[in-house]
């Protein structure tokens, strides 16, 4: 049974303008409860955090942000969480600066579970948005809960492959939980908002304001045993979860690239740094002594549309090409075909899944292939 009363003197703690969160947990440590915080009155609260910041807090009329909040958790599947709450994760009081309110929307019950974070860049490569729908996937399946930030990229493929799974994913957001971020990202929220959970620790309304990235990716890494990059240019947010996670005591995971790829840099500079180079799944459960094996996939049958061993002209291309991105006047010199027929047969290869097209008019080959 939601306690109102409770409810609202956490809010407006968390409501009151430049009262941040370390702020909260002082007054918190010392009273105990909001409640307590409010009942203490101005030269007790005074005394602990200063007249100017004990004048915003006691003085600040956060009735509309309260009743807001309140009608938002009326409707079902909507939690508001607060550090006193059983359901509360437990992982992230492990952290040195909880929130003390979290808005969650969808399946709150993920948020007990163990979980991994998987990050990554918002510009990947095509084989960069397979690997991580196919390790979050994996991983999930092996019933590990995905986090992840809902951005675009290597996000929402981690959110995407999680889906698949009764594992699910959990999003942290960077904005308030009533909007959503990016808009293109707006049916895969709906999706996990029925399917898994969405978690914001800022008020109702927030808008997007880049400072808030960051305090999200806390959350992130936090809230997993491990965090995972899958790609990462290097200067890049994924990199700021990664270190934070390291600094969390979580483990950190990256998957090795092309050595000339942009996107593969700042995953080359964490494992440099220590983080473990991951091939497969099972290498970050092994890592993570995690009990559940990934079964092997089978190896994709190399047939072409019509069900057929693709002609030795296909594998002659898909050898030319290897597993680095490559220009078409370097597969002509490669392979000795002709640019007409070379064109002609990676269209069919894009076609069938096998290899795909890079800006600047390169192409890559995918996994499996």
């Amino acid at each position: 049974m939601r306690d109102d009363a409770s409810l609202a003197a956490w809010l407006r703690l968390t409501l009151a303008p430049g009262i941040g969160g370390a702020t909260q947990r002082r007054l918190l440590g010392a009273f105990g409860l909001p409640e307590t915080i409010f009942a203490a009155g101005h030269d007790a609260v005074a005394a602990l955090i200063g007249e100017a910041r004990a004048a915003r807090l006691l003085e600040y009329d956060a009735t509309a942000g309260i009743d807001a909040a309140l009608r938002w958790a009326d409707d079902p599947g909507r939690r508001i969480l607060t550090l006193a709450d059983p359901d509360y994760p437990r992982s992230l009081l492990e952290i040195p600066d909880p929130p003390s309110v979290l808005y969650v929307r969808g399946r709150h019950e993920l948020l007990a579970r163990p979980a991994l974070a998987i990050v990554g860049s918002r510009n990947p490569t095509p084989q960069g948005i397979e690997n991580a729908e196919q390790f979050a996937t994996a991983l999930a399946a092996a019933g590990l809960t995905i986090a992840s930030g809902l951005a675009l990229g290597i996000d929402a493929a981690a959110h995407r492959g999680a889906l698949r799974t009764p594992a699910g994913t959990v999003a942290f957001v960077g904005t308030g939980i009533d909007r959503i971020y990016p808009a293109r990202n707006h049916a895969l929220a709906l999706e996990i908002g029925e399917q898994g959970c969405i978690v914001s620790e800022l008020p109702l309304g927030s808008p997007v304001m880049a400072a808030n990235f960051p305090r999200r990716n806390r959350l992130i890494s936090g809230f997993a045993r491990g965090v995972l990059v899958v790609e990462a240019a290097p200067q890049s947010g994924s990199l700021i979860t990664a270190r934070l996670g390291a600094e969390q005591g979580r483990e950190v995971f990256a998957i090795p690239g092309s050595i000339h790829s942009p996107q593969a840099r700042g995953c080359h500079a964490l494992i440099k740094q220590g983080a473990k180079l991951v091939e497969t799944a099972q290498d970050v459960l092994e890592e993570l002594c995690w009990p559940a094996a990934v079964p092997p996939a089978p190896p994709p049958a190399a047939r072409d549309r019509s069900g057929e061993v693709p002609a030795d002209e296909h594998a002659r291309v898909l050898d030319a090409l290897g597993h680095d991105p490559c220009a078409v006047d370097t597969l002509v010199e490669r392979s000795g075909l002709t640019a007409e027929a070379l064109s002609v047969m990676l269209l069919h290869l894009e076609l069938d899944g096998r290899v795909a097209s890079l800006p600047g008019g390169r192409y890559q080959r995918l996994s499996g292939t």
